[in-house]
C-alpha cells in the first residue's frame, strides 16, 4: 500500500497558541474558557494541565481543585483563526493538496509515491518549518498512511509531538491495541451496534466482512469504512455542510430571564442572517430552541418563503417566541439557539412575483448594513430587537466550523482605507 495521506493534529491548540503569544504562560498549566466564570468548562487545556490529569470540558472550579496553580485564560477566537491560517499556509508550501478537518487538524494528499524514509523526512520538514515560521510552541502529532482514515488514526496514536507511519506491513498489527471507538466515524451508536454483532475489539473489527459493515452502518457508509480500514484509497466523505446556519449561546446568570434571552436570540439571528447572505444562500425555515435551568427544553420551527431578509426573519423569530407554551414562560432560560434551515443556493431562488421589488430594495439595504459592519466592526448597525445584547454571543469556534472574523467581527483588510474626518477649516476673518 502506498503512503498517500498525511494528517497533522496540533496538540492542545488553543492553549499552545496562548503560550506562544504569552511567554509567561509557557511551562504552566493553562485552561482556556469561553467566559471568565467558575461555572464554565475549559474548551482546551495545555499539555502541562493534561499531564496533571485535566481534560477538555473540566469545570473551572474543578480544574482549580485538581490542578492548583492553573492559569485560566479567556479564549481569543480571532487569534486562533489567524494561527490556523498561518499554519495552513506553511503546510501548503510543502504539501499543497489540503483538506481542513477542523481548526487544529489538516490532512494532505501526498500525490508523490513516497517511501517510508521520504514520508518521515517530509513530516520532519513540516514540523521544522512550523517551528521556524510560526513558533516552537505549536507542537503537532503527524500520522501518515495509505488512506485518510488510517492517517487520522495514526495522528492520534502518539501524543504530544508524535510521528506515526502506518505502512502496508503495519495494518492491522499496529492497530490491534486500540479500541473500535478510536476510529473516526465509530461513535457510541455504531459501537453499540458493533457490540450487538459481537465486535468489541480491533481484532474482531478487522475480521468482519464488508457485508457485515454494510449491515451495521445500514448502507454504503459501512462499506466505505471497511475499504478505508483495509487500505483502499477513497475520497473524503461527503461533508454535510450548508445544511443549516445558526448559533447557540449559554446565557450568563444576569441574563437568564425571558426579556434578555429574546434580545440575545435577535443578536444570534442577525449574525446568522449576515452569514446567510455572505454564503449566497436563502433560508426556507427558522428554528429556535431553549434549554431551561430545570433541564426541560422547548423548540419551535417556522417555515418561510425562502428569504435572506433580516426584517422578515425578525418577525418570524418574534412569532415563534410568542408561540411558546405558557409553562415555558415561567421557567428560567439557560441555553438558547437559533438556526436557519432548508437552505437553497442563490441560483435556485425565484423571487415572489408580488414581493420582487421589496426583496430587491431590502437586499440593497442589508448589503449596505453588512458592509458597514464588516468595515467598522460588528453591531455598527443592528436591528432594535438585539438592543442591550450586542456584546453577547461573541465569535466562537466549533469543531465543525471555523468562523470568518471578516464576517462575524471586522474585516481588518479595510484598515487604513477609511477616510479620516477632516477638521473644519478655521473661519476666515471678517472683512472690515
Amino acid at each position: 500500500m502506498a503512503l498517500r495521506y498525511l494528517t497533522i493534529d496540533f496538540n492542545s491548540f488553543f492553549a499552545s497558541v496562548e503560550q506562544q503569544e504569552r511567554p509567561e504562560l509557557r511551562g504552566q498549566p493553562v485552561g482556556i474558557v469561553p467566559v471568565m466564570a467558575e461555572t464554565t468548562g475549559c474548551v482546551a487545556v495545555s499539555l502541562e494541565a493534561k499531564a496533571m490529569g485535566l481534560s477538555r470540558n473540566t469545570r473551572v472550579s474543578d480544574a482549580r481543585r485538581l490542578c492548583p496553580g492553573i492559569i485560566i485564560v479567556e479564549a481569543r477566537p480571532e487569534t486562533y483563526i489567524n494561527y490556523h491560517r498561518r499554519l495552513k499556509d506553511v503546510i501548503a508550501s510543502l504539501v499543497p493538496d489540503l483538506e481542513v478537518q477542523s481548526i487544529d487538524e489538516v490532512t494532505a494528499h501526498l500525490h508523490a509515491m513516497l517511501s517510508r524514509a521520504e514520508a518521515e523526512k517530509l513530516a520532519r520538514q513540516i514540523k521544522a518549518k512550523i517551528t521556524r515560521e510560526v513558533g516552537p510552541l505549536l507542537r503537532s502529532s503527524i500520522g501518515i498512511a495509505p488512506t485518510w482514515l488510517l492517517a487520522k488514526v495514526a495522528s492520534d496514536m502518539q501524543k504530544p509531538d508524535g510521528l506515526v507511519i502506518l505502512d502496508e506491513e503495519d495494518v492491522p498489527a499496529k492497530l490491534l491495541h486500540l479500541k473500535p471507538g478510536d476510529i473516526a466515524g465509530i461513535g457510541p451508536n455504531i459501537q453499540r451496534r458493533l457490540g450487538e454483532h459481537g465486535i468489541t475489539t480491533m481484532t474482531q473489527l478487522f475480521a468482519a466482512t464488508m457485508a457485515e459493515f454494510r449491515g451495521i452502518w445500514g448502507g454504503v457508509r459501512g462499506e466505505q469504512i471497511w475499504r478505508l480500514l483495509h487500505g483502499e484509497d477513497l475520497p473524503y466523505f461527503e461533508q454535510k455542510t450548508g445544511q443549516s446556519i445558526g448559533h447557540g449561546h449559554v446565557l450568563p446568570p444576569a441574563k437568564r430571564n425571558h426579556t434578555d434571552a429574546l434580545a440575545v436570540l435577535h443578536r444570534l439571528l442577525q449574525k446568522a442572517a449576515m452569514r446567510l447572505r455572505h454564503s449566497q444562500l436563502y433560508a426556507g425555515a427558522l428554528s429556535v430552541s431553549v434549554d431551561y435551568a430545570d433541564e426541560t427544553h422547548w423548540s419551535g420551527e417556522l417555515q418561510l418563503t425562502e428569504t435572506q431578509d433580516s426584517l422578515r426573519l425578525t418577525h418570524a423569530l418574534n412569532d415563534l417566541w410568542h408561540r411558546r407554551p405558557e409553562k415555558s414562560a415561567r421557567r428560567t432560560p439557560l441555553r438558547i439557539g437559533v438556526h436557519l434551515t432548508r437552505l437553497i443556493d442563490l441560483k435556485l431562488h425565484t423571487p415572489d412575483l408580488f414581493e420582487e421589488q421589496t426583496e430587491k430594495t431590502r437586499g440593497k439595504l442589508f448589503e449596505a448594513v453588512d458592509h458597514l459592519n464588516k468595515v467598522l466592526g460588528k453591531n455598527t448597525v443592528y436591528l432594535g430587537g438585539a438592543h442591550g445584547a450586542t456584546q453577547d454571543a461573541p465569535m466562537r469556534i466549533a469543531f465543525t466550523r471555523i468562523p470568518e472574523p471578516e464576517i462575524e467581527e471586522i474585516d481588518r483588510s479595510y484598515a487604513g482605507r477609511l477616510k479620516k474626518p477632516q477638521k473644519p477649516a478655521p473661519p476666515e476673518p471678517e472683512a472690515w
